[in-house]
């Protein structure tokens, strides 16, 4: 085909051209459907997915279409990038399937002498709160009373509860933010 030709294909294209697109499709389909069975590892159907799916976005995209050597090549290249993706997807979800598929590994056990350390600075963390800061803080956590509850029992307002829990749990996480992992496991296995 001469660059006159090939020229000609793609303006049709851009401008719409139904019968220039029929031929092309014509002209392509069958040796690119082959071309992408070798991509597909000989699937048929998903060879031609690849080849229609070329298609559709070559008609979709007739506007901003930048051909500069042929609509051949255009074609062939589209379909080798799709191909690509479909490999790279198929990858990516074989390794997703195979880590779903790993047991998860329960059986965590802490160094024996990390749990014994945990609780004396925790203990010592809570003595470091102010009275009232660690009176909410214990109904709340090791009581499980409500912030209604802890209100009528400490008799002070519910907005005082919240924001001596909250200055409770900074003051915790500060002390203990060397400990945060282990808190986090000791209490997902509880």
């Amino acid at each position: 085909m001469e660059l006159k030709e090939i020229n000609q294909e793609s303006a049709a294209i851009r401008r719409g051209d139904k019968q220039a697109f029929d031929a092309i499709f014509r002209r392509y389909y069958e040796p690119l459907c082959q071309y992408a069975s070798g991509l597909t590892e000989g699937d048929p159907d998903e060879a031609e997915d690849l080849v229609q799916n070329a298609f559709v976005k070559l008609w979709e995209r007739r506007d901003t279409l930048d051909i500069r050597w042929s609509v051949k090549a255009y074609l062939y290249k589209m379909v080798y990038h799709a191909g690509l993706n479909r490999i790279r997807h198929a990858q990516s979800r074989d390794k997703y399937h195979q880590f779903k598929s790993l047991p998860l590994n329960n059986d965590f056990e802490h160094p024996a002498d990390t749990l014994p350390e945990l609780k004396e600075r925790l203990e010592a963390a809570l003595r470091e709160l102010p009275p009232q800061c660690r009176s909410v803080f214990e109904l709340s956590r090791f009581e499980a009373l409500k912030y209604r509850e802890i209100a009528d029992q400490l008799e002070i307002s519910i907005k005082t509860v919240e924001s001596q829990m909250g200055k409770a749990l900074r003051l915790m996480r500060l002390r203990l933010a060397d400990f945060l992992v282990s808190l986090v496991c000791v209490y997902a296995i509880l």
